[in-house]
């Protein structure tokens, strides 16, 4: 396909902006309009949740079960993310001026 037959009147412009429309995933025009989030497809950023979660929920099970006395674990850092699509808060808020639940809270949580 010549993009010059635009010019030259034998390509429409109609379909000129569907060719342009329907390119590959990962063409220049896609990677030059959204970086690099044109690599993330829905399965990745799937992915990237459930490694989010589980890493979560093993950060959780570790503070219930730690002893009172232990330190306190660091929050799990989500995975990176194209586009800032990462919250920047954290899934989990407690109570008082930290951001993060106490272990008690954690504990009164699943009792």
């Amino acid at each position: 396909m010549d993009l010059l037959d635009w010019h030259r009147g034998a390509l429409s412009s109609r379909r000129l902006m569907v060719l342009v429309k329907h390119m590959p995933r990962d063409s220049a025009v896609n990677r030059d309009l959204h970086g690099e989030a044109v690599e993330w497809d829905a399965s990745t950023h799937l992915l990237a949740a459930v490694v989010d979660h589980l890493a979560v929920a093993n950060w959780m099970t570790a503070t219930i079960n730690g002893g009172e006395d232990g330190e306190p674990l660091e929050y799990p850092e989500a995975v990176p993310r194209p586009a800032a699509a990462v919250p920047e808060e954290p899934a989990l808020t407690g109570t008082g001026s930290d951001p993060l639940p106490t272990p008690d809270e954690l504990a009164r949580f699943f009792t």
